[in-house]
């Protein structure tokens, strides 16, 4: 039989264990294009601690979560700065909201039980498990992890409430000439596949499309040629919202899994 990815031109849009993901598309004939879209991430502490501290003097009622990492990160600072009892403590008085099982366990961890937690890992799984909630004049807080979000932030000061948003990581774009040369690639037909291991790889492709005009032409490209992989629904639902309809994830949320997810699709 012949092998899944045999003469397909696979682009690897991640920039962790690009040997391993080259070496499994290789075995299955394929052609790895290595085209980071990641950009590098850090900890933004000095942006993070006056934030903090507001929160902990003025308080909240409705707390979300969106990662384990931020989640740590902030305690982290929070210690550092003699606040940490006092952090938890305004936590604790508050409703908690989760996104994702990495944050839910860092949450159990400090034995603090979520009332709302989403059914799938996503933004939008967890807006579904907020629909009944009325949010008209309530303080909240979202952690975030390295960029907006823009969904749920519209989705809650619609409803009358104040949303002040953390961010312990910012987010620095990818090499310019990496994603322009990934955008001219995909609209002269030169891949056949792009796989995607985080919402921020989505967000940076779309963001460069949209300075240079051509989102539209990009959409187009993965609804008639090109096949957009996501390694999990986290990923699977940036691209959802980015516009394009045509999206392959494995069930298990391994960057493995997803290469073999894609080579089955070509036999198929």
């Amino acid at each position: 039989m012949e092998k899944g990815l045999a003469g397909k031109r696979i682009v690897i849009g991640g920039s962790r264990k690009i040997e391993e993901i080259s070496t499994i598309i290789e075995k299955q004939g394929g052609v790895p294009l290595v085209r980071s879209l990641q950009g590098t991430v850090f900890l933004a502490d000095k942006e993070v601690e006056p934030e903090l501290v507001k929160f902990v003097k003025e308080g909240a009622d409705w707390v979300i979560f969106t990662t384990g990492v931020g989640i740590e990160t902030l305690v982290n600072v929070a210690a550092k700065l003699g606040i940490e009892d006092r952090f938890l403590e305004v936590i604790r008085q508050a409703k908690v909201a989760s996104r994702g099982y990495k944050s839910l366990a860092a949450l159990r961890k400090l034995a603090i039980n979520p009332v709302a937690v989403d059914e799938d890992g996503t933004t939008k799984g967890l807006m579904r498990s907020l629909e009944n909630v009325d949010f008209s004049g309530k303080k909240i807080m979202i952690q975030l992890h390295g960029e907006s979000a823009p969904l749920l932030t519209k989705y809650l000061e619609d409803q009358g409430a104040t949303v002040q948003k953390i961010l312990p990581y910012q987010h620095i774009a990818p090499d310019t000439e990496t994603v322009c040369k990934l955008t001219e690639e995909l609209l002269s037909n030169e891949c056949d596949a792009v796989c995607f291991t985080t919402a921020t790889q989505v967000r940076s492709l779309f963001d460069f499309a949209g300075e240079q005009g051509n989102i539209s032409d990009i959409v187009q490209v993965f609804k008639e040629k090109v096949l957009a992989v996501a390694v999990g629904k986290v990923t699977a639902e940036a691209l959802i919202e980015a516009g394009v309809e045509r999206v392959l994830a494995p069930e298990n949320e391994r960057m493995g899994a997803m290469i073999i997810e894609l080579s089955k699709y070509y036999n198929r």
